[in-house]
């Protein structure tokens, strides 16, 4: 099997929403006439991630074997390394190793997580990722949990998603947010906290001690994420599992942020190497004794290549994320993930288990064309 075509474009989910708010896709086509999906790091609408793909990454694919995807990637992630090796460049491997796991399925016939190994669960509880609450009044972040509390997560997280360069700004008025949350749902439901980088070492050993009173079950990148002994000194003050990752792209740097006191690594699917990325991730969690629990935001592609290794894995502690609820970026698949009774099932269908509904495909992608989409913005 050969690939013949590497297809990278961006999705539009609205009609006039901005390259910056799109989706980054990508096909790998084979001259055995089978195709498989991937999805890159949506970062400024993964524009970064997709030209490199288009202009580095496939000259060196082409007519390469799909299966041999983790030599192909590590020689390209070397070849590219000054391009990188974090952000854009593994956002772009990772799109491409996604790819070519859901050919290998089609290839054999398989899911991926029989590929894995085989899956210790297929039906996988989910928490209820909520964004946006640093914005929000205590009165209005009740509200969209309650809403939230409707599709039976099993745990709920609050993101704040505050500007990162204002620190500690109102750490009353989040920690009353924190309290107003757990009032809602009763003491013995599952929460977690994601400060989303805007707090100070003493700012958030501060909201940690009321989140610790508050019986919460991780609190997520208190400080910022490139601040690793920083984060460690937080984790080790606070007997809270303090939990980061989402923004670190190589396997060495995972292991810095182990070494630094980081009990809970998050690594993302899209961001670190695909599933590959992920499996290496989680074998190195599992030699250091901490917990690997993904972060994952994107609702289909990357939602359902995350349920793979999910499944598969057997210090699997936690609810998946589970971000968008909405089902604006359903219309491209006939089959998009969609939980049932609290509980993402598997399918047992080859590769990721997607079926593309090409018509609509066609009616919402956006070619690259120069480094900007087809409608020159």
């Amino acid at each position: 099997m050969k690939i013949t075509e590497i297809d990278a474009f961006q999705m539009s989910w609205a009609e006039n929403d901005r390259p910056s708010q799109r989706s980054a896709f990508v096909i790998i086509r084979t001259d055995e006439g089978l195709a498989g999906i991937g999805e890159a790091s949506p970062m400024q609408g993964g524009l970064a991630s997709l030209g490199i793909i288009h202009n580095d990454l496939a000259p060196m694919l082409l007519g390469q074997d799909p299966l041999d995807h983790a030599v192909l990637l590590d020689r390209a992630m070397h070849t590219l390394i000054k391009l990188g090796p974090d952000g854009a460049l593994t956002g772009a491997l990772a799109a491409l190793d996604i790819a070519m796991w859901d050919l290998k399925g089609k290839a054999t016939g398989l899911p991926i997580y029989k590929l894995i190994g085989g899956a210790w669960k297929t039906a996988l509880p989910f928490y209820a990722s909520i964004g946006g609450n640093g914005e929000r009044s205590p009165d209005e972040v009740v509200r969209i949990v309650e809403e939230r509390l409707k599709d039976q997560p099993s745990a709920i997280k609050i993101r704040f998603d505050n500007k990162r360069t204002n620190l500690d700004t109102d750490l009353a008025g989040d920690i009353a947010k924190a309290r107003v949350v757990r009032q809602l749902v009763g003491e013995g439901f599952p929460l977690a906290f994601d400060a989303n980088n805007c707090y100070t070492v003493g700012g958030a050993i501060r909201v940690g001690r009321a989140l610790e009173e508050l019986g919460y079950w991780w609190f997520e990148e208190p400080v910022q994420h490139y601040h690793l002994r920083a984060m460690g000194e937080v984790a080790r003050a606070l007997d809270i599992t303090v939990s980061a990752g989402e923004q670190t792209y190589t396997l060495p740097s995972l292991n810095d942020l182990i070494n630094a006191g980081v009990r809970m690594v998050q690594p993302d699917i899209v961001k670190m190497g695909g599933i590959t990325g992920l499996l290496r991730c989680a074998a190195l969690a599992h030699a250091h004794g901490v917990e690997l629990v993904p972060h994952q935001t994107q609702p289909v592609i990357g939602h359902t290549a995350n349920l793979h290794v999910v499944a598969s894995l057997l210090q699997n502690t936690k609810p998946v994320e589970w971000n968008d609820p909405s089902a604006r970026m359903h219309p491209p698949f006939k089959n998009p993930p969609v939980p049932i009774s609290g509980l993402f099932h598997l399918s047992e269908s080859p590769g990721l288990g997607l079926t593309i509904d090409e018509t609509e495909l066609k009616k919402r992608r956006r070619e690259l064309i120069r480094g900007v989409d087809n409608d020159g913005r």
